[in-house]
């Protein structure tokens, strides 16, 4: 029984081929214009010969200088326009170049986002190469390439032409060698792609290495590992000094094909001279003919194979390698039936499907356990964190710089994921898909984009009406900014705006969105505390859970509860708990405001009692921490 036959893969031509016929069939507009530019350097060709061969045997040859004369004027005249073709040439070929370069990045930078997805403690310097150092490869070969090919091509036709025109006889002594020569050069083109391939796999491998070895240099040094290293440095590096040479014995060859089609052409006519002349070839034409050879064929020739000699194979291989760039990366699905008729789904503000309804009295957001650490050696900056965030609930994360609390953000807002543990939203695993309609992480730095304000505010909710948008305005004190501008549809641009207006202008877009959870990573760090607190107090009148990267102990004392972060270690409970519980949270509180007293009450600075939202404001430390609101298992002690 015969085993089955396995698809046999297309090889490199194949693949690039299959990708450049779309790319170019785009662009049928733009290469025509480039072969109508290119039709004046065929007329250039042809009266270079041409105009050569009948200024002799009609003028000089013939007692008739002036003849001669006027035809060697129109062989040099005909220079003129192929001069200025150049020029519209070169305009047209940037429509091609640069499309090309742009959508080689696009996919580099697609496949480095989706293996970081799939893969984040498994990334590489690969796509670093392909970006900066093989795109360039692919642009520069792409440009030459074209303008060689378009050379050839119009020169080669005026030359054949010509000779034609002149004697056809005279193709027996010019075709065979330029056919042989050619022969022998496509007959390289397999093995020198698959040098060029093994020499950038060599330096995607050396360049792989190198980046690994940087970010590990104090583990390198530490585990006594320098000498392992610099052996696989050593390796990699003569595996690409092979790959090199045997690239060049393959570019020998290549010169042997050249020398075969450049100098055997004229060498050729030159023996066979006196059997043409006795058979009718005029001297004028066998001068024309040698003008062909020696000015427009031999050079075309020379510099179509010396571009595909040095280029070509190396286009083909890196165009190859972004041939496999993955597809943009599907939303996770859910494992539901992809039928019915849409119950039980629910919609973000856009009217675009969010996903299966949440399950109902679950927490906005839950960490269970969760790990994490830059990098497969570093040390975690959560360490088995538990948390609970309630639907309505204002939590405040405080700590001293580097403790992590950026970090739980961009974890609770599913940005980074877990190394281990699990993050979930209304009660379901995160999902990508779900982002903009479950959480809005605001950042210190805020983005406002050029538009309108109504543009800018409305970027999350796009069917937002002018009464919410009143509403959001006055809530959080956008009056300055709108009497500014003038109405909510003038323009914005964000180089004329204060930090603190753009950071006002975010607050907005993400108070009018009003997902069930916001987080604010010092997101009003550029507000003054009166602007702050208003904002903030917008924020809790909102049903959404509000988590606040605090850097104001006003701020904390605004909460329910305050969640006290030092690197792995935390603790979390109200402000009067943990000034009793939490030596680093007294500390913090004496460096944000020494000479304030605070109060134990749960009182604000300004007076008000505060809301407690689902109770959690009448949780104690205990509870918190056994309750399984808050837990955190401290790393083992180093004694």
């Amino acid at each position: 029984m015969k085993a089955p036959r396995t698809a046999r893969r297309p090889g490199p031509l194949t693949r690039v081929t299959r990708d450049a016929r779309p790319f170019l069939r785009a662009r049928t507009g733009t290469v025509l214009r480039l072969a109508g530019w290119s039709l004046l350097e065929f007329v250039q060709t042809f009266l270079g010969g041409y105009g050569v061969a009948r200024a002799l045997d009609h003028g000089f040859l013939a007692g008739r200088p002036l003849t001669g004369l006027l035809w060697l004027a129109v062989a040099a005249v005909a220079v003129l326009p192929a001069q200025l073709a150049t020029r519209g040439v070169f305009g047209r070929l940037a429509d091609l170049v640069e499309p090309l370069r742009d959508g080689l990045v696009r996919r580099a930078v697609s496949r480095a986002l989706v293996g970081a997805l799939a893969h984040p403690t498994d990334t590489t310097a690969r796509s670093l190469s392909q970006v900066t150092h093989q795109s360039e490869i692919a642009r520069d070969g792409w440009a030459g390439l074209v303008l060689t090919l378009r050379s050839f091509v119009f020169t080669v036709a005026g030359a054949v032409a010509g000779l034609l025109a002149l004697e056809p006889r005279l193709l027996l002594f010019v075709l065979p060698p330029l056919v042989l020569g050619a022969a022998l050069f496509l007959a390289t083109l397999v093995p020198m792609a698959a040098r060029q391939r093994d020499y950038l796999t060599a330096d995607e491998a050396y360049a792989a290495h190198a980046g690994r070895t940087a970010a590990d240099l104090r583990d390198i040094a530490a585990a006594g590992a320098a000498d392992r290293t610099v052996t696989e440095s050593r390796e990699l590096a003569d595996a690409q000094v092979r790959a090199a040479r045997s690239l060049a014995r393959w570019s020998g060859v290549r010169v042997v094909a050249l020398a075969v089609c450049g100098r055997f052409p004229p060498l050729l006519l030159l023996l066979g001279a006196p059997w043409l002349l006795r058979n009718g070839l005029t001297p004028g034409a066998l001068v024309g003919a040698l003008t062909y050879l020696t000015q427009a064929l031999a050079p075309a020739v020379q510099a179509l194979m010396t571009m595909l000699s040095t280029v070509g194979g190396r286009l083909l291989v890196v165009l190859d390698r972004f041939t496999d760039a993955p597809p943009p990366p599907a939303e996770d699905g859910d494992g539901g039936d992809a039928g019915g008729d849409g119950r039980g789904q629910i919609q973000g503000h856009d009217g675009h499907d969010r996903g299966a309804r949440p399950q109902r009295n679950a927490p906005v957001a839950e960490l269970d356990a969760v790990t994490f650490a830059y990098g497969p050696a570093a040390h975690p900056v959560l360490d088995r964190l538990s948390l609970t965030v309630a639907p309505g609930e204002h939590l405040a994360v405080v700590g001293p710089s580097g403790s992590g609390k950026s970090t739980l953000a961009a974890v609770l807002a599913g940005v980074e994921t877990p190394g281990s543990g699990s993050v979930r939203w209304l009660g379901r695993p995160v999902r990508a898909a779900d982002a903009t309609s479950v959480r809005v992480l605001l950042p210190q730095h805020a983005y406002v984009f050029t538009g309108s304000l109504r543009d800018n505010l409305c970027y999350l909710r796009p069917g937002a009406g002018d009464r919410e948008l009143a509403a959001t305005v006055d809530a959080l004190g956008l009056e300055p900014l709108l009497t500014r501008l003038g109405s909510l549809d003038a323009p914005v641009e964000p180089d004329r705006l204060s930090q603190g207006e753009r950071q006002l202008v975010a607050l907005g877009r993400a108070h009018l969105a009003a997902p069930p959870l916001i987080v604010l990573d010092e997101a009003t760090s550029r507000l003054d505390p009166a602007a702050e607190a208003r904002a903030e107090l917008a924020f809790a009148a909102l049903p959404s859970a509000l988590v606040v990267v605090a850097h104001r102990l006003s701020s904390a004392h605004r909460a329910d509860r305050i969640l006290v972060m030092d690197g792995p270690r935390t603790r979390c409970g109200t402000s009067a708990e943990l000034l009793r519980t939490s030596a680093l949270y007294r500390d913090l509180a004496g460096l944000w405001e020494p000479d304030e007293s605070l109060r134990e009450n749960g009182r604000l600075p300004d007076g008000r009692s505060k809301a407690p939202s689902n109770g959690s404001s009448n949780r104690s430390s205990n509870d918190v921490v056994h309750g399984g609101g808050v837990k955190s298992t401290p790393p083992p002690s180093p004694v």
